[in-house]
């Protein structure tokens, strides 16, 4: 039967099964479409990202004997629009069934259901064989009980995937070593320099510049430093175990104006393209540390593990659950527009303009910065959750909606009214100090709180705290910030308000 099967540009898994052999009436098709380039403005290392990793995949497959049709940004018949492009190419190639892999973003899954029916030949989807779990294997998970606890979840996990587990027991004694995974970076122990692909993209950037792609951010295309092959993927894991897993847990929540990658993998963008599992991730990092474990502490492979066999799978069981809906979610009723600083980094707040620089400079930034200062002053000034999520959807390279979404709308902003987090993740300026130097040489003092010098956090989060105490007087895990926020007398609680509308209502002059 003459089959054309569908390869997006994040199923680039080449240990799927559809390719363990090569069939002659298998035709695979792939494409670089203004429909995936222009429904949120990306940053044009992603987009040379995606396009590049896509090619290689395509050019590996014809490579094993499997015979590929792919349109490029610039080929004047790519349709550009994923029904078009299907449509056109089974009429045109007398194809009988359309086969493709379950998409990891709603829209595409709902795109191809309609594609599919308007067919007049057979259709059926795949597993991408990536995550560790189903889709809906999480909603099955908390099925009755009334609350989304990632940690229960995590432990579910640990167990069933017999990961850092002995007879049913966390290895080292506890399951979950996050307190120890909170240390301020000062210079020391030493961090090698990151390992960089610089592959030279210069015609490719050419190429989506004259198809006329919109995008933001900075490029440097004789040197693009990202892993767009399965092979530049595996020797990211193997520098990662052997020269950041040491000290990864330490310092996962750590940041340094020296340091922008401090110990992290940066294997996300690897992992959300499928370039490479999960499972070989893990399992990669397992065996290095039973191979080393008077060095390593176990501490630093659970923060690790953590991330990818409980949070990640969790957030992507989260989305499955919870769409469509949960991209309307707007718990909090916040409005306020993004600030212009967001693309530009130009702000006088060090913590932000260190942050942001660095995300539009490197198309990636670590998951405190993400959270904790970036989503945090969002948060306080009360921004439109969806223009924060355009604006992390677009910024980063391993940005996919279903994992950007629920982190972003639902951990970051907490538009989701809790479904993720049991609080919202706000702070004053005392945790930015606490776990990094971007306050050290800033124009604003951290211990200020309405003062013209006055870090903006302090009045922006007790501010916060008062305008949305009908929000969280029921959430137990408020109480103390709320009786803290009582014993303010009032005309303190006015000057901090005062500032704090300063700052919402012109945040581009701080």
């Amino acid at each position: 039967m003459k089959t054309l099967r569908l390869i997006l540009g994040d199923q680039l898994n080449i240990n799927h099964s559809w390719f363990n052999e090569v069939d002659e009436n298998v035709y695979y098709l792939m494409a670089e479409m203004r429909q995936e380039t222009d429904y949120v403005k990306h940053h044009i290392q992603k987009v040379v990202g995606f396009f590049l990793a896509i090619r290689n995949f395509a050019s590996n497959l014809e490579k094993k004997g499997h015979q590929v049709h792919y349109f490029k940004i610039g080929d004047s018949e790519n349709a550009h629009e994923l029904e078009k492009i299907i449509t056109r190419y089974v009429d045109e190639n007398n194809i009988e069934k359309f086969e493709y892999q379950l998409p990891d973003e709603y829209r595409l899954d709902e795109q191809l259901k309609k594609i599919c029916k308007a067919l007049d030949i057979t259709s059926e989807a795949f597993d991408t064989e990536h995550f560790y779990t189903t889709r809906m294997e999480l909603r099955n998970f908390f099925k009755e009980k009334k609350q989304l606890l990632m940690e229960n979840f995590y432990r579910m996990m640990r167990k069933k995937h017999e990961i850092l587990v002995q007879n049913g027991q966390p290895e080292g004694g506890q399951w979950n070593f996050d307190q120890s995974n909170r240390k301020k970076w000062k210079g020391s122990p030493e961090i090698p320099n990151e390992l960089r692909f610089d592959r030279n993209v210069t015609t490719l950037v050419t190429e989506i510049e004259e198809a006329g792609v919109k995008t933001f951010g900075a490029i440097d295309p004789k040197k693009y430093p990202w892993p767009t092959t399965r092979e530049e993927c595996l020797s990211l894991l193997d520098f990662f175990c052997n020269h950041l897993l040491k000290y990864f847990g330490d310092y996962q929540d750590a940041f340094h104006t020296d340091e922008r990658f401090l110990f992290h993998s940066r294997l996300s963008f690897a992992m959300n393209t499928k370039m490479i599992s999960p499972k070989e991730v893990v399992d990669g990092v397992l065996e290095f540390f039973y191979a080393n474990q008077d060095d390593i502490h176990i501490s630093q492979v659970e923060g690790f593990i953590r991330q990818i066999l409980g949070w990640r799978e969790y957030m992507r069981g989260v989305y499955w659950k919870e769409m469509p809906g949960y991209a309307e979610l707007n718990g909090l009723e916040n409005k306020n527009p993004l600030p212009e600083f967001f693309w530009t980094g130009k702000t006088q707040m060090n913590c932000l303009k260190q942050s942001i620089s660095q995300s539009l400079e490197e198309a990636y930034a670590h998951h405190i910065q993400r959270l904790m200062i970036i989503g945090n002053f969002a948060l306080l000034t009360q921004t439109d959750p969806s223009e924060v999520d355009a604006w992390y959807l677009g910024v980063y390279i391993d940005a996919i909606e279903w994992v950007e979404i629920t982190n972003t709308r639902g951990m970051s902003q907490y538009a989701d009214g809790g479904i993720i987090a049991t609080k919202p993740y706000v702070s004053s300026a005392n945790y930015i100090n606490k776990m990094g130097n971007y306050c050290k040489g800033c124009k604003y003092h951290i211990s200020k709180k309405t003062e013209e010098n006055a870090c903006p956090f302090n009045a922006l989060y007790w501010n916060f705290l008062e305008e949305k105490r009908a929000f969280f007087e029921d959430n137990h895990r408020m109480s103390m910030m709320l009786s803290l926020l009582d014993k303010k007398d009032k005309k303190e609680l006015e000057e901090i308000q005062k500032r704090a509308r300063e700052i919402i209502e012109h945040p581009d002059e701080f």
